[in-house]
């Protein structure tokens, strides 16, 4: 059994990968729930819908988000009423997070999405890390932001001082989950809004120190790949390169996958981390998502 560690874009596209070459029901893919929140009357947990639409071969992969071929009538008619949403969600994709809404109410997240997923023909466990609600601060040079409006109505622009959530505690068997692994993997998602709140549950840390665990570094250079991780990663004093990656999960990493264009770095890292394997981790089509897949799984 494997286990994934995910956030949104970078880690759904590997899975992609991995999906192509390991049985999807070995699989277990444990998910950061600290951005949910509700829009429209509706819970809104991209990251979580992004995996599963990906395990499902339903995701838009020109943006990452929401259903491929989704028409946006409802948005559309909101916005003719003057109802200006701060998240475009598509038809299809706002059915699910309707039906997510409404399974809550009755069974909490993490059975909501598994129900989800079955029905989707989805054969991979998906663990939201959670199922508390949780509230996400960006102190910014403009003031404190709630996570979305920095990320969608301010476009990441404003200087990042510092981020803060709330203290959850972990789903249901999620600690378990990680101990009967036979490997740990943390996708190339943002390591402080995505990967740390899984890590710093109570009781994460030390069954990840207790495992084989591998992550491929979100940065290429000193640019992440996508979103604001580098201003998350400054506010935390840390290096915005494949070495403050490897510095933020040093503790419990086994091997780490890096850039090509990081390889200079390798010796630095081998400090702090047993293995380190340069090789490209930009994604751009399946078939180097397959091929770093293979790297990871070697």
């Amino acid at each position: 059994m494997i286990s994934i560690l995910s956030g949104g874009t970078g880690t759904p596209k590997l899975i992609q990968g991995i999906k192509n070459i390991h049985d999807p029901e070995d699989l277990n893919i444990i998910v950061n729930t600290v951005e949910n929140d509700y829009f429209s009357g509706v819970y809104v947990a991209a990251d979580i819908d992004t995996v599963l639409y990906t395990l499902a071969d339903k995701i838009n992969d020109e943006t990452w988000y929401g259903i491929k071929e989704d028409t946006f009538i409802t948005n559309e008619t909101l916005a003719k009423l003057d109802c200006h949403e701060l998240l475009r969600i598509g038809d299809q994709d706002r059915a699910t997070k309707i039906q997510k809404t409404i399974l809550m109410e009755k069974y909490g997240l993490s059975k909501a999405v598994d129900i989800q997923r079955r029905k989707m023909g989805v054969k991979s466990k998906i663990i939201p890390m959670s199922d508390e609600h949780s509230q996400i601060t960006v102190n910014t040079n403009i003031g404190k932001l709630e996570f979305h409006d920095f990320l969608i109505k301010h476009q990441t622009k404003p200087d990042v001082i510092s981020v803060a959530y709330t203290k959850l505690n972990p789903a249901p068997n999620l600690i378990e989950t990680i101990e009967n692994s036979e490997m740990i993997i943390i996708g190339p998602s943002n390591p402080i809004t995505s990967i740390l709140p899984i890590i710093t549950l109570e009781g994460v840390e030390k069954a990840l120190n207790n495992n084989y665990v591998v992550a491929i570094s979100p940065i290429i250079g000193n640019t992440p790949v996508s979103g604001p991780a580098g201003k998350f990663m400054n506010s935390m004093n840390y290096e915005v390169s494949a070495f403050g990656v490897a510095s933020i999960y040093k503790n419990f990493l086994d091997k780490f996958i890096i850039d090509d264009i990081d390889k200079n770095l390798k010796e630095k890292i081998e400090e702090i981390v047993k293995e380190v394997i340069p090789t490209n981790t930009n994604m751009k089509n399946l078939e180097d998502k397959i091929n770093l897949a293979e790297i990871i799984l070697d």
